[in-house]
């Protein structure tokens, strides 16, 4: 659990952590700054256990991943996709995912925060600035700790067939991006953009998705209804005001 000095950092530096989109844009309208988009259902988010991780998959997601801070109702949750469909003659892109956790309305989206963080970079913050997760891979997910635990010990038993020249794309992700391009190829790539991970040997689902523009680092941000409860988790891979404003 973070200090208490952590908690009084993040408190009086509250403002500076709240996300400067209202991400209800991104899945009610139709187009944002000229630029259309559409919301895309795509995948399930299992939680045993409450204990909620962003990461990318393939670089990242390992025993001991760090979690958030703030816990969530354990159960079955609906996962989907702001996509901004091909245009100008670049490929669809994922700008945002989202996992909701009630059908109330969030009122306001701060950053989501595992703890750890070095709270005196607080004070230099800016427009633009947050901590997020690392992408290496093209990939971004949310899951429980449950299912990092199970999705690390498959890799492990795979790793144990194909020996040292195993790898977790090619070896076993690679079909099953294919597999949902050919069952769903709207907004996607041949290869697959989007990813609905039922973990073999168990019912644990991981949505996993193409990280916007590829690697870098990505925010997730809590949504917070009218009563201050945590309604919404949002991973938000593309600012699209400012990534694509004025364009037509």
């Amino acid at each position: 659990m973070p200090s208490e000095k952590w908690f009084a950092d993040v408190e009086k530096y509250q403002k500076v952590l709240e996300s400067p989109v209202d991400f209800n844009e991104y899945f009610e309208r139709d187009a944002i700054s000229g630029v259309s988009i559409v919301r895309y259902p795509f995948s399930t988010l299992s939680v045993p256990t409450g204990e909620i991780i962003a990461a990318d998959p393939l670089a990242y997601l390992y025993d001991g991943s760090e979690s958030f801070y703030i816990r969530v109702p354990v159960g079955e949750y609906p996962a989907e996709l702001c996509i901004i469909p091909e245009m100008n003659g670049d490929c669809a892109r994922n700008a945002a995912m989202r996992v909701k956790f009630s059908e109330k309305r969030a009122v306001r989206y701060s950053l989501a925060l595992t703890g750890t963080e070095d709270t005196s970079e607080l004070a230099e913050f800016g427009d633009g600035d947050y901590w997020g997760f690392p992408v290496d891979a093209g990939l971004g997910c949310i899951c429980d700790r449950a299912s990092e635990r199970a999705y690390v010990e498959h890799l492990r038993k795979l790793a144990a067939i194909h020996g040292d020249e195993f790898n977790a794309y090619y070896d076993f992700m690679e079909a099953l991006f294919k597999a949902s391009y050919e069952n769903g190829p709207k907004y996607q790539r041949e290869g697959g953009d989007r990813l609905d991970l039922v973990i073999p040997d168990t019912e644990l689902h991981i949505p996993i998705c193409n990280s916007g523009f590829g690697d870098g680092r990505y925010p997730t941000y809590w949504g917070f209804d009218a009563d201050g409860e945590v309604c919404e988790i949002v991973v938000q891979f593309i600012d699209i005001e400012l990534a694509y404003g004025g364009e037509q």
